[in-house]
């Protein structure tokens, strides 16, 4: 297999480095795993693209490249920059926390998957969820390191290889405990933590100005049984088969009415 990696936690990211190894397995002796990532991090930028400006990317190393730009910006540079043809798979992350719930709709990490998507590459993107039970392990991503091979290559198996209109993207969250502590995989959707979005926090600098903070919520309050945090929490991992269709297909025809 041809692979394309990135991230938004960026290219020096313990992560990233963890997903290069599982790649690289995926891929197989005679594959090809080319990364291509932001140089800075660039968490929470959803699926932002800098196209009212240029960016810099430059080669650090073999089949390793650095983007200053988004996680969806390393996509089309890989694709249509570094790359020589489209590869079989685009991977995203390890991101360090969780995309869950709502945080999916703020995550770098899936914006990437979006764009292999759109860009008609099976992607997924790949999170390690942090919690007590594995944030003090030596190594806080082991679950990822042990599980995603073989989950990676049953989801690749089980995707169809025409799809019509948009094209399926994944995004998989892994529990927040130690790998032989993990009970399986669930395919669910996606939850909501009602009432724990962002926020601004004010705080004020030496010099009197005042700067905003953004603050997430508390993530180790589960969605609704059989979503996406729920089960992590629950020691599962979560896999969600996604679109970038934004319809709200069930008010299409209760909004009728309104035609004229």
């Amino acid at each position: 297999m041809r692979i394309l990696i990135t991230n938004d936690d960026g290219i020096s990211a313990p992560g990233l480095a963890v997903l290069e190894r599982i790649a690289v397995e995926v891929a197989g002796p005679d594959g090809q795993v080319t990364t291509v990532a932001p140089a800075f991090e660039q968490s929470g930028v959803a699926h932002c693209i800098n196209y009212a400006r240029p960016f810099m990317y430059q080669q650090i190393g073999p089949n390793r490249f650095t983007v200053e730009g988004s996680p969806a910006d390393c996509v089309l540079a890989g694709l249509h920059q570094v790359l020589d043809g489209p590869p079989d798979l685009i991977l995203s992350g390890v991101n360090r926390g969780n995309n869950s719930a709502e945080n999916a709709l703020y995550s770098g990490t899936l914006g990437a998957a979006i764009e292999g998507a759109l860009q008609g590459v099976l992607s997924i993107a790949l999170s390690q969820y942090f919690g007590p039970e594995n944030r003090a392990l030596d190594d806080p991503f082991e679950a990822s390191a042990t599980h995603c091979k073989a989950l990676i290559e049953r989801i690749v198996a089980a995707t169809p290889q025409v799809q019509p209109g948009y094209q399926l993207f994944y995004n998989v969250n892994i529990p927040p405990v130690a790998a032989a502590s993990v009970k399986g995989t669930r395919i669910v959707p996606q939850g909501l933590r009602p009432g724990l979005g962002f926020h601004t926090e004010q705080m004020q600098s030496p010099n009197g100005r005042y700067f905003l903070w953004i603050r997430g919520g508390d993530q180790q309050v589960p969605t609704a049984p059989d979503t996406d945090a729920a089960v992590n929490l629950d020691g599962y991992i979560s896999v969600t088969p996604m679109r970038a269709d934004l319809t709200a297909h069930d008010m299409l025809d209760q909004l009728g009415p309104i035609a004229t």
